[in-house]
Parts: C-alpha cells; sequence; structure tokens
C-alpha cells in the first residue's frame, strides 16, 4: 500500500501549493473519495494522514465505517441520496448530496426520530444539465428556508456542486459561481453557509482558487477502483 501513501502525499503538497498561490482564505480539507476500493487502501492512507473520506453508496458507506471503526475518521456521503437510503446515511458523516425538499423532510424525520442533528450541503446544479442532480440557483432561498424551518434537525453547513465536464480552466467560473451564490445569500438559522464543496481530481487546483473549503479526490490517491 506504499503507493497510496505516496500518491496521497503527492496530492497533499498540491493541495499546500494551491493554498500557497490563492493566498489569504478559508482552510482547505482533502476528501479522499473511496468509492469501490477495498479497505486496505483506506486504512493506508488513514494511515499515511488523511482525515477524511467520501463514500458514494449507502451500504459501502455503512460497511466501511464498521470495518474502520478502530480510526478517527470524518465521513463525507457524497453520492446521489433517494429517500428510501436516508435512514441508513443519517449520523454517519456530512452528506453533500441535497437537492430537493423531500430528502429534506426525510433527513429531518430520521434526524429527530435518533436525536441529532445532521449536517448536510445542498448540491446546486449551476449549468442545468438534465442528467446531473442539484437543485437550481434559484431554488436554494427556498430549500435554506425549509431547513430553518427544521428547527435545527438538519443544519446546512454549506454547498456543494459538479461542473460540467471540461477543461480544468473551463470550469472555473463554475467554482466562481457558486462562491458568489455563497456570498448572496443572507443568514438564516441552521444555516452556516461556510463550506464550498468543489474541485476533484482534475481540477481541485483550480476550485482551491476559487474558494473550495472541500475538495474531493479518488483516484489521484487510490488508483483505478476495483469496480
Amino acid at each position: 500500500m506504499s503507493d497510496v501513501a505516496d500518491n496521497l502525499r503527492r496530492i497533499q503538497d498540491r493541495v499546500a501549493a494551491a493554498v500557497a498561490r490563492r493566498g489569504p482564505g478559508p482552510a482547505v480539507t482533502l476528501i479522499g473519495v473511496a468509492k469501490h476500493q477495498p479497505v486496505e487502501s483506506v486504512r493506508a492512507a488513514l494511515a499515511a494522514g488523511l482525515t477524511d473520506v467520501g463514500e458514494n453508496y449507502a451500504q459501502e458507506l455503512r460497511a466501511k465505517q464498521d470495518a474502520l471503526a478502530d480510526l478517527a475518521v470524518r465521513w463525507h456521503f457524497i453520492g446521489g441520496l433517494q429517500s428510501n437510503k436516508v435512514k441508513l446515511v443519517v449520523g454517519r458523516g456530512l452528506i453533500h448530496t441535497v437537492d430537493r425538499a423531500s430528502l429534506i423532510a426525510a433527513i429531518a424525520k430520521q434526524a429527530r426520530a435518533t436525536g441529532g442533528a445532521q449536517e448536510v450541503l445542498l448540491e446546486v446544479n449551476l449549468a442545468g444539465e438534465a442528467q446531473k442532480a442539484g437543485a437550481a440557483p434559484d431554488d436554494v432561498p427556498k430549500l435554506l428556508d425549509q431547513i430553518a424551518a427544521e428547527a435545527g434537525a438538519i443544519v446546512c453547513k454549506g454547498l456543494m456542486t459538479l461542473p460540467p465536464n471540461d477543461t480544468p480552466e473551463r470550469t472555473r467560473p463554475w467554482f466562481a459561481a457558486l462562491r458568489e451564490l455563497q456570498a448572496r445569500l443572507p443568514a438564516r438559522p441552521h444555516c452556516e453557509l461556510r463550506e464550498l464543496s468543489m474541485g476533484m481530481s482534475a481540477d481541485f487546483e483550480v476550485a482551491i482558487a476559487e474558494g473550495a473549503t472541500l475538495v474531493r479526490v479518488g483516484t489521484a490517491i487510490f488508483g483505478a477502483r476495483a469496480l
């Protein structure tokens, strides 16, 4: 598993260099995306200094958490979430992909049932791509109002986006647009919009330049997926 440790160090160095180029701004957290990666690879990355792990599937999130319960890990759910899988995910990490009223209601209901407050990000489909999830930018204020009305059962920590697939520099305007949207949103109860989850293996350095606080990197750390 030395390759994983070496890959992680290279990515950490690139994150640090991108932050230095950006200058003063928010801290950046590197999330290792472990979709379809073996537990042994994730354990190797954690041993080498990774602190945050992202999973795309509810069952895989639960299985990895159980297998790595002996380690301190901050978990992130970054895949599409259906209402019938909410029970598997609530209470297990930051959910990045909340994008509709029915999902907010389901998460809040489950959080109340388990006695906790679930932290989430709103996923925004800035380009209006039909094949991608995410709320339209104009719908974000009313979704935040709904979260505020849930009286603390669900707390919004920020915004997330997946820009159109393109070269890193051509994704820059989408990252800037998410930052600008965040800045325009007025304060609401239970909505602490401090996080911007944007940027992956191909473009995380550009995302950092535009204000990302959470970057999601998978194959550049773990190599090709097992499936």
